[in-house]
């Protein structure tokens, strides 16, 4: 009996803390950017580093680091490295945001290959800014 009443606790516990987080729009955000961070963007390829098994280095999530890849014919403008993105240390939210919405830079420059002209939708944009800036930045 003991253990039913310990189940059905448990279960509702779990139901009340998975409503609370859905209604929350500022945790729905946060998790729609991990999403397209992690599973839509695939970010990680390019601007996580790997271990020498060939697995993401979980330390250095997201910290940039020099491409595991190589065009097979030259590429005018290549970039050899990824850019350190977590915290987004080198970039204002702002200027993420259009980077994310318009595929080019403040200033109007396209980003160098392999970056992918990405033209996400606004509140898309904001959330990758905002699961970004959550990871912090431990640059220095």
């Amino acid at each position: 009996m003991k253990r039913i009443v310990l189940s059905v606790v448990l279960i509702t516990a779990l139901a009340l803390a998975w409503s609370c987080a859905a209604s929350d729009p500022q945790a729905r955000k946060l998790a729609r950017g991990k999403y397209l961070v992690e599973n839509v963007g695939m970010c990680a390829d390019c601007h996580s580093p790997r271990n020498d098994k060939g697995e993401f280095d979980q330390k250095r999530w997201l910290q940039g680091g020099q491409l595991a890849f190589a065009p097979v014919v030259p590429i005018p403008g290549w970039a050899g490295t990824a850019p350190w993105i977590a915290g987004l240390p080198n970039i204002s939210e702002a200027e993420a945001v259009k980077l994310l919405e318009t595929g080019t830079t403040s200033t109007g420059m396209a980003k160098r290959p392999p970056m992918p002209p990405f033209k996400f939708a606004h509140e898309d944009a904001e959330a990758v800014v905002m699961y970004l800036k959550s990871l912090g930045s431990k640059q220095s």
